[in-house]
């Protein structure tokens, strides 16, 4: 993991192909490829295993790749009856748990050893976007929906345990901030992000505007406790310290289509 980079790609027939490239001196070239016969939208790494990868899947699916095999997935979990648009393994210690999110609305619970799911989260009211774990919390994670909130789950506990109403639009994105286990950023179609804490859920600590369409994801440095990065579908990528007047730093124009995602390097802290 630790020059390794994911790139997703999206083939006009409807398949998927998972890419995993490695920076060295000659550049950035492709370590491994992985086929799937249908898009894939998200991806996550195992904490424990270098070489472990869960992709998720337009067709529902979840499927998990070693990279040290040339052929894969190792398993295929399909129990989600609509996309599977959202991936994340745990990184707490002691944990080995994947959270997965769906346009069926809901939220699953795998353990990458079991062959189904531990539990299944309802409670949303409309696509779920992003399930994001959290770094502090163990067995706390958090998710986005087009139904306008944010909501806090425990994995102890089936019901939710906080809704906040983030937006009034849909919410694509979330992420926790590395620093201060209660703090949580949204990003929504409304072009704004939201910063909230979960002591006190009325109004949020930070809206931060700029972003001139509908913002796809958002993520707190691992490096600077009030420093994030989003980026859009107006082609951007922009940096904020919501600490400052003058949240924005810095805008990069460097995409010419729909900018998807993206994520902080944990190990070069220029690196995104």
């Amino acid at each position: 993991r630790t020059s390794c980079d994911v790139l997703f790609h999206f083939a006009g027939l409807g398949c998927g192909t998972l890419a995993v490239l490695e920076q060295n001196e000659a550049g950035i070239v492709l370590l491994r490829s992985f086929d799937w016969n249908d898009g894939l939208f998200d991806v996550t790494w195992s904490e424990s295993n270098e070489n472990m990868l869960i992709t998720c899947s337009g067709d529902g699916s979840l499927q998990i790749w070693d990279m040290a095999k040339t052929k894969g997935p190792l398993q295929i979990y399909k129990e989600h009856t609509l996309e599977a648009y959202s991936v994340d393994w745990s990184q707490t210690r002691g944990e080995q748990l994947v959270v997965s999110g769906s346009w069926d609305q809901t939220a699953k619970l795998w353990d990458p050893a079991v062959g189904k799911s531990l539990c299944t989260f309802k409670g949303h009211e409309a696509v779920i976007y992003s399930t994001i774990w959290s770094p502090h919390i163990p067995g706390c994670f958090a998710s986005a929906s087009g139904d306008q909130t944010l909501r806090i789950w425990d994995v102890k506990t089936p019901g939710v345990k906080l809704v906040i109403p983030a937006h009034q639009a849909e919410v694509l994105s979330c992420d926790w901030c590395k620093y201060d286990e209660n703090l949580l950023v949204t990003g929504a179609v409304d072009c704004s992000l939201k910063g909230w804490d979960l002591r006190n859920i009325r109004q949020p600590v930070f809206v931060l505007l700029g972003h001139t369409y509908a913002i796809r994801r958002v993520k707190f440095s691992p490096f600077h406790a009030t420093i994030l990065a989003s980026c859009s579908y107006d082609f951007t990528v922009r940096f904020w310290d919501f600490s400052k007047p003058n949240p924005l730093l810095e805008t990069v124009e460097h995409h010419t289509e729909f900018t998807c995602g993206l994520d902080l390097s944990l190990h070069n802290r220029g690196q995104v």
